[in-house]
């Protein structure tokens, strides 16, 4: 065979190869369909049709976060979770921004406060293809954060100590996690943040090659996986305390699953006739923030940008004795704050304490409409 001919059968023998590749990254993402038929699934049309996007959902995020922004060495700040990519009861009242990084490296985060009213950013072992786990590698909070006479700051991100306002990494540190909560997302305006690495590294990316893009698609596919199972387990444990505040499993077993240290979480699972609704009732202790809102069975937050599915501290109406009641329902009960089911019979929930002074378990009750 000549030369020329052994170099177009290299070439051939590629493409073979690649797309034997791409057939195993899209069986490795069929698996993850397993979830739908799981005997603890809801049947109805709307439940196994946001199961069905939410598995589409997570592979665009999975993508973007371990192909298209999955450089440590040039990271860039991303969306992770919004209102069209929904993860693990995400908030209504935030903005979720991410950052691929390695425990190695040290970086430096700048930009400036703005009015956002709580901000944390949170380094994370983000095992959920592994073993369903984000751990907490480090935590740091605005309000602990210097800054200058406008607004600006600088934090570094490094396992060493290197700065007054510093974020802890450890070895296995792969991502950060920002959190930026509103009052009211209309006015507030959210934190401007920029990051880049400050440790030695390459100038430039390096060139792809048919196996770095191997590794990301079959990391992408089993972080899909291992994400939707992730929170369909927290589904089936909720289920075992019908409408009320589970209680089953103390805090730390949501700072495991990527949950803020600062936050107490109160996890619900509701099902309810159409006649029926979810009654809530709780005196809010002295605490930086609260919210409750509805999530479906796979743990999406329900659509905020255009029904009212949550309420947090600052659009609450309250009694007189300064308690709050919350009532979910297909439609306004007329008395409390009104959280729209949106067609749901069944789904999960989340009441937040933010940095408070004492977390009391909203009392939960069920009611003819």
């Amino acid at each position: 065979m000549t030369a020329e001919a052994e170099i177009v059968a290299s070439q051939e023998g590629g493409k073979g190869h690649l797309a034997e590749s791409w057939r195993a990254f899209c069986e490795e993402l069929a698996e993850a369909g397993h979830i739908l038929s799981l005997p603890s699934a809801p049947l109805t049309a709307i439940d196994q049709a946001e199961g069905l996007r939410y598995l589409s959902r997570l592979t665009c995020t999975a993508l973007n976060m371990l192909v298209e922004s999955s450089d440590p060495d040039f990271p860039r700040v991303f969306q992770l979770v919004h209102e069209t990519a929904k993860i693990g009861a995400d908030n209504p009242d935030n903005l979720y921004q991410h950052i691929q990084v390695r425990g190695d490296n040290a970086y430096r985060i700048w930009g400036k406060r703005n009015s956002v009213p709580y901000l944390s950013i949170g380094s994370k072992a983000n095992r959920y293809a592994i073993d369903g786990t984000m751990v907490s590698t480090g935590e740091i909070e605005f309000s602990d954060v210097d800054f200058g006479p406008d607004g600006s700051f600088e934090i570094i991100a490094s396992k060493v100590r290197s700065a007054r306002n510093w974020l802890p990494m450890a070895d296995d540190t792969t991502i950060l996690m920002v959190r930026q909560t509103f009052n009211d997302k209309s006015v507030e305006v959210p934190a401007e943040l920029h990051v880049e690495r400050i440790s030695a590294g390459p100038a430039l990316p390096d060139a792809l090659t048919p196996e770095t893009i191997e590794g990301q698609l079959m990391a992408s596919a089993r972080w899909v996986r291992g994400t939707a199972e992730t929170f369909v387990e927290c589904s089936e444990l909720f289920k075992t305390e019908t409408n009320r505040i589970y209680e089953g499993r103390d805090q730390t077993a949501w700072y495991k699953i990527g949950g803020d240290p600062k936050i107490w979480y109160g996890h619900l699972y509701f099902e309810l006739a159409p006649d029926e609704a979810l009654v809530l009732e709780v005196k809010p202790p002295r605490c930086r923030f609260w919210n409750f809102q509805l999530d479906n069975w796979w743990m999406e937050s329900l659509d905020y940008l255009h029904r009212k599915v949550w309420v947090n501290n600052a659009q609450a109406s309250y009694e007189p004795d300064g308690s709050v009641i919350v009532v979910c329902a297909d439609r306004d009960p007329g008395f409390g704050n009104w959280i729209d089911l949106a067609g749901h019979r069944c789904g999960t929930g989340l009441w937040r304490w933010i940095e408070a002074e004492a977390f009391p378990v909203p009392r939960c009750r069920v009611i003819k409409i």
